[in-house]
Order: structure tokens, then C-alpha cells, then sequence
């Protein structure tokens, strides 16, 4: 099964999970980290990186963040070049996340990726889709 790490601004993620858990009862392999005022930058990776550890079982961790291009969304980037099977999405509203959470169980963290991104219509990307937007620079060497 696929983890979940949502992360946001103030009481964004606690919320978002309360509004799951409300819909569809418990969600296991699920953690939530808020960047919440007076919080460092270090220390709001280090509880990234112990959510990743605590919802990891070897499938695969998507991180759900609130705003493309924020602190949740680039730490959550920088977690997910270091280890296999992690995606970052951004801007997933709530409904999209009951849908998408029976997907947890039976879809790589790739192909969650493309049905999430597909199916939230403008509003959801991940950063699979931003980097295709943006490719790195490539060196040409002269002749």
C-alpha cells in the first residue's frame, strides 16, 4: 500500500486528514506534517523525513502538499530524489483524495501519480509534471 504524507501551511494537513478520516474512517500508513508559524525550515524536514520513515512499507510514499513551489512542496521534493517510489503532488482538493485513497493499494506510486494529475483536472500537478515543463539544462558541447 501506498503511504501518504500530507503537508501544508498552519493546520492544513491535520485537517485534511481529520476530513478523511471522517469520510472514509481510518487511514492507514497516513501521517501529516503542518509548517505551522515559528517552525524552522530544518526542523519541519526532519518531521518530513520521520513521516516518510513512519509510512513507508517498501511500495511506495506520495506527499500531498497544499501550494506548488512552498516549503512543503521542496522539502517534500528534496525526500523524494533520495528514495525509490516517492511522488509529489500539489493541490489536490479533498474530494480527489476520497476518491484517490481506494488507489492506494493497487497502483505504483507512478501510475497514482498520472490517475491523480489526470483526474484533478488544472488544479493538481506533481513535480514528475513541473520538471517535464522545465527539463534541466543540457551541456552541448562545440565542435
Amino acid at each position: 500500500m501506498l503511504g501518504w504524507i500530507i503537508a501544508g501551511h498552519d493546520s492544513y494537513a491535520r485537517d485534511m486528514l481529520d476530513a478523511l478520516e471522517k469520510c472514509l474512517g481510518p487511514q492507514p500508513q497516513c501521517r501529516t506534517v503542518n509548517f505551522e508559524k515559528g517552525l524552522s525550515t530544518n526542523m519541519f524536514m526532519r518531521m518530513m523525513c520521520d513521516a516518510l520513515y513512519a509510512c513507508d512499507s517498501g511500495d511506495g510514499v506520495i506527499f500531498l502538499t497544499d501550494i506548488i513551489g512552498d516549503t512543503p512542496y521542496r522539502a517534500a521534493a528534496l525526500l523524494s530524489t533520495k528514495h525509490d517510489f516517492c511522488e509529489v503532488i500539489s493541490g489536490a482538493p479533498l474530494s480527489l483524495l476520497c476518491t484517490m485513497s481506494e488507489c492506494r493499494a493497487s497502483l505504483s506510486s507512478k501510475d497514482f501519480r498520472e490517475y491523480i494529475v489526470k483526474a484533478g483536472g488544472e488544479s493538481v500537478t506533481s513535480l514528475w509534471h513541473q520538471q517535464q515543463k522545465n527539463p534541466p539544462f543540457l551541456l552541448i558541447e562545440g565542435e
